[in-house]
């Protein structure tokens, strides 16, 4: 039963790295190979850990374990969630225990038993590995949006847990969990395995970039802007803003600004937008709330609502005034006038 499970499971991700790597180039690089690294140390891990091989009888791969999968996959998820796009070269040393896991497995072969003190390394090392899960499973149930990940780490984590108790048990004479001796716990896993491949595929091929982030491709990319005029631009438009104040006419457009500065309105957007990360309307919006902050910090204004200074600088309405407030400085203008307050 356990090498028909193998099989399906490994037939399963044979079929989904061909698909990734067909469609490798539509797709971010480095959430791309940290993924098919996962996926592959996972199939190496069904091919030959623990004397489950699949081609040779009793024979003990060693270093295909499990261990280096859990490493890929929260690297895989820590560039997922911060969006990077390239490796830095440091979080290489997040796979470290996976070689002082490889060493002490060498070490235990070169002693042709299990030793004590090797066994209690491994523990201590197979520590990493809990804490990378545990990192990964926290910073999922506390965000808001849950990843595709929950399906599998949870029963991935249970199992690495329970298997992990049973070594503890097994270095100090006790008996292993009858629901998780080291056979159940490989049949659990590799059920979970190869649902979890199934679960990929069906994503890949209905196109879902839920699994893994695509290139965006810019609407820009035809544009004649080089360097230069990109960085004039950018000095005219926060020139037109810090000196010119043109945020301050509440019905300020983009057309507006370009008539203002000659720039065609295509560029502004495509500056904005692509060279300093920002909208238009947020560009204006920024500034304006800045320039309230400026004015609610005046003595002259005194005699002034939060509402009246809040038109003066260029809201029009109580209701985007407060969503804009709250979107650049996480508080609503009551409670930042508050605060001042308890300051001065």
């Amino acid at each position: 039963m356990l090498k028909t499970i193998q099989i399906i499971a490994l037939i399963q991700g044979l079929f989904v790295l061909f698909i990734l790597l067909f469609n490798r180039k539509v797709y971010k690089k480095t959430t791309f190979w940290l993924l098919f690294g996962s996926l592959l140390s996972v199939l190496l891990y069904l091919i030959g850990d623990d004397k489950n091989n699949l081609f040779i009888q009793n024979t003990d791969w060693f270093f295909f374990d499990n261990t280096l999968f859990i490493t890929f996959l929260f690297l895989f998820f820590r560039y997922y969630k911060s969006g990077e796009e390239k490796f830095t070269k440091i979080d290489c040393l997040f796979f470290l225990p996976n070689v002082l896991y490889f060493i002490l497995e060498i070490i235990e072969i070169q002693l042709l038993a299990e030793n004590l003190i090797v066994e209690i390394f491994e523990i201590i090392t197979e520590l990493s590995f809990i804490v990378y899960l545990s990192t990964i499973l926290y910073s999922i149930l506390s965000g808001k949006k849950k990843l595709w990940v929950i399906y599998f780490v949870v029963p991935i984590a249970i199992l690495f847990i329970f298997s992990f108790i049973n070594d503890i048990l097994t270095i100090v004479g006790l008996s292993e969990l009858p629901l998780f001796t080291d056979q159940n716990f490989k049949t659990y896993l590799l059920l979970i395995v190869a649902f979890l491949f199934y679960f990929i595929a069906f994503k890949l091929l209905n196109n879902d970039s839920e699994i893994v982030p695509k290139i965006e491709i810019s609407k820009y990319k035809n544009s004649n802007l080089n360097s230069e005029l990109i960085n004039k631009y950018k000095a005219d438009l926060i020139n037109a803003m810090e000196i010119d104040k043109l945020y301050l006419n509440g019905k300020l457009s983009i057309q507006d600004v370009s008539d203002k500065l000659t720039i065609p309105r295509q560029y502004i957007s495509e500056v904005l937008n692509e060279h300093m990360n920002t909208s238009f309307q947020d560009f204006i919006n920024e500034y304006r709330v800045e320039e309230f902050i400026n004015r609610l910090k005046s003595d002259q204004n005194n005699h002034f609502t939060l509402l009246g200074i809040a038109t003066e600088v260029g809201f029009n309405s109580k209701s985007s005034f407060n969503a804009i407030f709250k979107k650049f400085k996480g508080l609503t203008p009551t409670q930042f006038k508050k605060n001042l307050l308890k300051i001065g």
